[in-house]
């Protein structure tokens, strides 16, 4: 199904809000070709083996959404950015998992280059929980530089969007963006 109009789209976020679980499938479905972009965008260039493929991570996370009482979005931005945040844990967990069965493997370890959003997908298993671990430390810090790195990575939005969901200006999101990517740069090359 292809994208509907954000109008056709406002009584099916109400009625997810008042935890009608039609309505979350019907979302679900309607915006179903981004969710799809948005997890082939977090995969490409993937070298974990098919530890998951575009296909799965988007499943996984309807499964994950199917279980809500209720999804507290307003509007298709703020749908994307709770779909960003569970498609990180999504790939957490599935890392996670991978390493608890390979108990370590003796994994080479690299360093993220300042290019922090290019290329996370394409490192290895202990890199991944290395940037979760650096964003969970970032948002105890300042929360919404790890809202803006997870909604732009993970879920591919772009600035405006991501102005819109937290009520900032672009330039502040610019600005955080950079702060982030300073931070998670510098806590990664410690590590």
């Amino acid at each position: 199904m292809s994208e509907s109009p954000e109008a056709e789209l406002a009584p099916l976020y109400a009625a997810a809000r008042a935890g009608d679980s039609a309505a979350k499938d019907s979302l679900f479905q309607a915006l179903y070709s981004k969710l799809r972009q948005m997890a082939h965008a977090r995969l490409r260039d993937s070298r974990h083996d098919a530890l998951l493929n575009t296909t799965m991570l988007v499943n996984e996370s309807y499964e994950r959404f199917a279980r809500l009482a209720k999804l507290d979005v307003t509007d298709r931005a703020h749908f994307l950015a709770y779909a960003s945040r569970v498609m990180r844990s999504v790939i957490i967990d599935y890392t996670r998992e991978r390493l608890a069965e390979r108990r370590g493997g003796g994994a080479a370890l690299v360093t993220l280059t300042t290019g922090l959003g290019d290329g996370l997908a394409a490192h290895t298993d202990p890199e991944v929980l290395r940037v979760h671990e650096a964003l969970e430390e970032l948002g105890q810090i300042d929360a919404r530089l790890a809202q803006v790195v997870e909604m732009r990575y993970y879920g591919g939005m772009g600035n405006s969007e991501i102005a819109l969901v937290l009520d900032v200006s672009l330039r502040t999101v610019e600005r955080d963006w950079e702060r982030a990517r300073l931070f998670l740069y510098s806590t990664l090359k410690e590590s």
